[in-house]
C-alpha cells in the first residue's frame, strides 16, 4: 500500500479493534461505573489542565500521532496492528486514572493498588495484539536497572532488552501523557509479557539497585515463574558502575572494573555492587551519584547507620 492511500482515520475509544468484540468502557462512563461519581468529578478537574488532556475520541489530534505512524512504519509493524494499537493505548490513559482512584479507595497496601491499576482492558488488549513485536534481535534477552544507559549498554553487549524490540523502540520515543501514573501501567504490563517470552539465558544488568523498581518487583520474580516451566531460562547477572568519563564497566568478585562480569545469584551481584560503591565510588562523580544514593537508601533501611 501506498503511503498516500493509507487510511489513518483510527477508531474512536468505543470501537473494537479488528476481529474482537466489543471493548470496555472508557471516559466518564466507566469513570462513574468503577469508581463513583467522585473520582468522575476529579476526572473532570484534570480534564481542564491542557497536559492532563486525553485523546481517545480525537487519536490523530495527539501530539505524537505523526512520529508514532513514522517509527511504526520503520519498525515494520503493518499499519492496522500500529493503527489499533495507537487507538488501544489512548484508550488505556483515558480509562487509567479511574482505576488508581479505585485502588486508592479500595485498599492502602501498595502491591494490591499496583495489582488492580494493572487490570487496564485497553492495556492488555494492546500487549495482546503486539506481542508478535516483542521478538528479539538478538540470542539472549536482557534486562535492566539504573537508567536507559543500561539498556544501552545491555544492547551493545549483544542482548535485547525491551526497548530495542519493534514495539519497543517506539514507545521508548513517546511521550503518551505527562503523567507516568497514567502510562506506568502499560510498561508493566508489557514487561511481564516480554519477560513471559524467554527461553534461554536471560542477562540481567543492574546499576542502581531498588528493591521498587520494575526489574526487582515484576520482571525478576516473573522470570522466575517461568523458569520452573523451563529449565533452560537461566539468569546471569551484571553489576555495572559508570565511571566520570561516562564509560560503563562490570565488577568483579575483587573489585576491579572489567569488561564481563557474571554471577548467577542476585544476592551476590547485589553484594557486590554494594561493595565497590561502598569503598570506590568518587563523590564527584555525577554519573553513578544515583546509584550511589539508592545503596546509602537500601542500607540505611536495613538498619546500617548513615547508610555505611
Amino acid at each position: 500500500m501506498h503511503e498516500h492511500q493509507r487510511d489513518t482515520r483510527a477508531r474512536t475509544a468505543t470501537d473494537p479493534a479488528p476481529g474482537q468484540g466489543p471493548l470496555p468502557l472508557t471516559g466518564m462512563t466507566a469513570l462513574q461505573q468503577r469508581a463513583g461519581n467522585a473520582a468522575a468529578t476529579r476526572w473532570v478537574q484534570r480534564a481542564t489542565d491542557p497536559l492532563s488532556e486525553h485523546y481517545a475520541t480525537r487519536p490523530q489530534q495527539h501530539p505524537e500521532w505523526a512520529t508514532y505512524e513514522k517509527l511504526t512504519k520503520a519498525a515494520g509493524i503493518p499499519d492496522d496492528e500500529a493503527d489499533a494499537a495507537w487507538q488501544l493505548l489512548l484508550g488505556g490513559v483515558d480509562s487509567q486514572g479511574a482505576l488508581n482512584d479505585e485502588a486508592a479507595a479500595r485498599t492502602s497496601d501498595r502491591q494490591a493498588q499496583r495489582e488492580i491499576r494493572a487490570t487496564n482492558s485497553w492495556y492488555h488488549e494492546f500487549v495482546k495484539l503486539m506481542t508478535k513485536h516483542l521478538e528479539l534481535k538478538t540470542p539472549t534477552m536482557a534486562l535492566w536497572a539504573g537508567g536507559i544507559e543500561v539498556s544501552e549498554y545491555a544492547w551493545q553487549k549483544g542482548h535485547t532488552p525491551l526497548a530495542q524490540t519493534r514495539i519497543g523502540s517506539v514507545l521508548n520515543v513517546l511521550k503518551l501523557h505527562p503523567e507516568w501514573k497514567l502510562t506506568g501501567p502499560m510498561w508493566n504490563i508489557l514487561s511481564k509479557a516480554y519477560v513471559s517470552l524467554a527461553t534461554g539465558p536471560v542477562h540481567i544488568f543492574v546499576r542502581a539497585y531498588e528493591p521498587d523498581s520494575i526489574l526487582i518487583r515484576l520482571e525478576v520474580p516473573h522470570l522466575h515463574e517461568v523458569r520452573r516451566l523451563n529449565p533452560n531460562v537461566q539468569m546471569i547477572w551484571h553489576p555495572l558502575y559508570t565511571g566520570s568519563d561516562g564509560v560503563t564497566r562490570e565488577i568483579s568478585r575483587d573489585c576491579r572494573l572489567v569488561d564481563n562480569a557474571e554471577y548467577d545469584k542476585r544476592d551476590t551481584c547485589v553484594s557486590v555492587l554494594i561493595q565497590y560503591l561502598r569503598q570506590f565510588h568518587d563523590e564527584d562523580n555525577k554519573k553513578a551519584a544515583p546509584a550511589h544514593k539508592s545503596m546509602k537508601k537500601l542500607l540505611t533501611e536495613n538498619g546500617h547507620k548513615d547508610g555505611v
